[in-house]
């Protein structure tokens, strides 16, 4: 029997999610490289984790952009 299911850690939301845990969080343009994905998705992606109990940040990054983070504990109770 042949697995076609992607291994942990190489679907394209554990790929998001690497990058929302950065220092620097993603950008939408990040995520959208990163998986292919329509930015309506992308900002879908980041309504289920806020939906699963993570807090994610919207930062400005010193460019101009903004970007989000999945923010840890102490940045959430803050």
């Amino acid at each position: 029997m042949n697995d076609t299911k992607a291994t942990k850690g190489t679907t394209k939301s554990a790929t998001v999610r690497r990058l929302l845990v950065r220092d620097g969080g993603a950008t939408l343009e990040e995520m959208i490289v990163a998986t292919g994905w329509k930015p309506h998705s992308c900002r879908a992606f980041l309504t289920g984790v806020r939906k699963s109990g993570d807090a994610v940040i919207k930062l400005e990054r010193t460019d101009g952009r903004t970007a989000w983070r999945v923010a840890n504990q102490a940045e959430a109770e803050a």
